[in-house]
């Protein structure tokens, strides 16, 4: 446990390093970002005491998971800095549903016996659950922060919300390996084909049972990862849809 503990916080201080100097070096170029404030006090303006970034959402998948990357019918707006790339993933990735959340996907995973490494007991369910943790954690860097600022490409996702079932499960799947450059126009997703796969490297060679370090394994976890960021992005184009029938009940 002592040796996967070092492992898994030297792999996580590493990303969150890279990504704070990447940070650092990039945002002194960013231009000065508005303050959104609160409604005027004795003819005053004031800042409001939890902001959320300009160009993102406060939406939340099924009123839990985080989906603040995720705009609905949002047309043409300005692409995000590299200092509000980094604040969004940071917001998202240790938001508060984040805890229980892991604590499913690692439940599930030792009810399976995935990843035997682990073993079994408080230990091995220790051991997973800080395994998920450092996976999402990491490919959230990787694909939402890290390669889109690097590559100026657009981390959000943009609804279609136009056409029937098919159309925009096809337009949502697509996303994958379409996006959205800075400047404009689509690209090759390399933001996440390449930066799962990374993400992905890095896990699996650095805190992941020792018999689980190989390519093909590697390769396991880039799919899992890009098939779950799959559904996750089809969920996110009807999840609207969702809500508004949900509240229309209420």
């Amino acid at each position: 446990m002592k040796n996967f503990l070092t492992r898994f916080l030297l792999c996580l201080a590493v990303v969150n390093l890279l990504s704070l100097a990447l940070y650092a070096q990039q945002t002194s170029s960013d231009p000065p970002e508005p303050q959104p404030s609160k409604p005027a006090e004795n003819g005053k303006n004031v800042p409001d005491a939890k902001p959320f970034e300009k160009g993102t959402s406060n939406d939340r998948l099924f009123y839990a998971l985080p989906n603040f990357l995720t705009l609905e019918n949002a047309g043409q707006v300005p692409p995000l800095t590299v200092g509000q790339k980094f604040k969004v993933v940071t917001r998202g990735s240790f938001d508060y549903i984040q805890i229980p959340w892991y604590g499913f996907l690692a439940g599930v995973s030792q009810a399976e016996n995935s990843e035997p490494g682990y073993g079994q007991g408080a230990e091995g369910y220790g051991k997973r659950y800080g395994a998920y943790f450092a996976d999402g954690t990491i490919e959230n860097y990787m694909t939402g922060f890290v390669f889109p600022s690097l590559l100026h490409q657009d981390p959000r996702f943009f609804q279609s919300g136009q056409g029937g079932f098919w159309h925009r499960t096809g337009y949502a799947i697509s996303r994958i390996v379409v996006t959205r450059a800075d400047a404009g126009g689509d690209q090759f997703n390399y933001s996440e084909v390449v930066g799962s796969a990374v993400s992905s490297a890095i896990s699996t060679y650095s805190y992941h049972p020792r018999g689980d370090r190989t390519l093909s394994n590697t390769a396991s976890v880039w799919g899992t990862q890009v098939g779950y960021d799959t559904i996750t992005i089809v969920v996110k184009e009807f999840w609207p849809d969702i809500r508004r029938k949900l509240n229309k009940k209420k």
